[in-house]
């Protein structure tokens, strides 16, 4: 499974790298000579014999591209890349259990958000009650507070994707992570924009950006992927976050966002009720918290988000749901 995965990323990364000019020149293609091995043709001990390696090469046959594609299988997140001939790349993974690495739905700690009063704080530092920027479901950018973290791993790893863009800015984030872009690659508008998995991004479609206080398209230019420490995915009450300027979902795994939002709807009325009887608290014993000095961080997948994928993966098709 994780060789398959890090096998389309290097796909996608080749598309990306060598694109073409249509119809005169098609894109570049990655071309896998082998994978699993049925014949013996490998040592004893061959990764090929447990689907966790592969020989690589592109579908023109340009040996010249090859010091590229081994870089860009490194970039795709294969733990072992090996430029072994004149003829292909060799690519492993580590077995699952050896790998231990996220593959959800999550931001880096390194990228940052805005607060309230106009700071830029690094994801990692955000704390249930920041209110973020945001956008509203009328479209209009907004401050949205922090409800929980549907997930939190300052150790644990990560395999992001980075989309750059025109612009300068750009965001990291995990492959089943939903962001939005723009389907015609006109101007913003609410009803032309649709929110996809990051792994399906591609050079040439257009994210959505803050400007000064206004969402305005940015056409990605670049893509890369690499394993990363820590991994966050912070939920505020809209059920979006600007992260570096670009605008995304807090959701993931689940290719809709209207169910995402509305399976969600428990955790706000929990923690608008939370926050009744905790100003309630405070105000009869005269004691002030302060969220952002607090030590309680939540760490590890959030119980309600299991519950709720443990429900998605019974109910719900393998096209609307992402299962791992």
């Amino acid at each position: 499974m994780r060789c398959k995965e890090k096998l389309n990323n290097l796909a996608r990364l080749v598309q990306n790298q060598w694109p073409g000019n249509p119809p005169e020149v098609p894109p570049v293609k990655l071309r896998v000579k082998e994978a699993w091995d049925d014949n013996s043709n490998h040592g004893d001990k061959s990764l090929h014999y447990e689907g966790r390696a592969v020989d690589v090469a592109t579908d023109d046959r340009d040996r010249s591209k090859l010091g590229l594609l081994a870089r860009l299988a490194v970039d795709a997140g294969f733990d072992w890349v090996e430029y072994e001939s004149h003829g292909h790349i060799h690519c492993s993974v580590k077995s699952d259990q050896a790998a231990a690495v996220r593959g959800g739905g999550c931001f880096s700690g390194s990228d940052s958000v805005q607060l309230e009063d106009g700071r830029e704080i690094p994801i990692s530092d955000m704390r249930i009650g920041d209110k973020v920027l945001s956008m509203r479901s009328d479209g209009e950018l907004g401050y949205s507070e922090v409800i929980t973290f549907m997930d939190r791993d300052d150790l644990g790893y990560g395999v992001f994707y980075t989309l750059s863009t025109d612009s300068g800015k750009e965001i990291t984030l995990t492959a089943k992570h939903l962001l939005y872009v723009v389907k015609q690659n006109s101007s913003f508008d609410l009803n032309n924009i649709e929110a996809i998995f990051a792994e399906t991004v591609t050079v040439g479609q257009h994210l959505l950006l803050n400007n000064k206080g206004r969402v305005i398209p940015s056409v990605v230019t670049k893509i890369t992927v690499e394993t990363k420490r820590g991994v966050y995915a912070p939920l505020t009450k809209h059920g979006t976050i600007v992260v570096n300027g670009v605008i995304a979902s807090c959701y993931a795994y689940i290719n809709n966002l209207f169910i995402a939002h509305t399976v969600f709807a428990p955790m706000r009325v929990y923690h608008d009720i939370s926050q009744y009887f905790t100003m309630s608290t405070r105000l009869s014993s005269d004691i002030i918290v302060d969220s952002r000095n607090s030590t309680n961080i939540p760490t590890g997948m959030h119980w309600y988000a299991k519950l709720l994928y443990s429900i998605g993966t019974k109910i719900l098709s393998p096209e609307l749901l992402y299962v791992h």
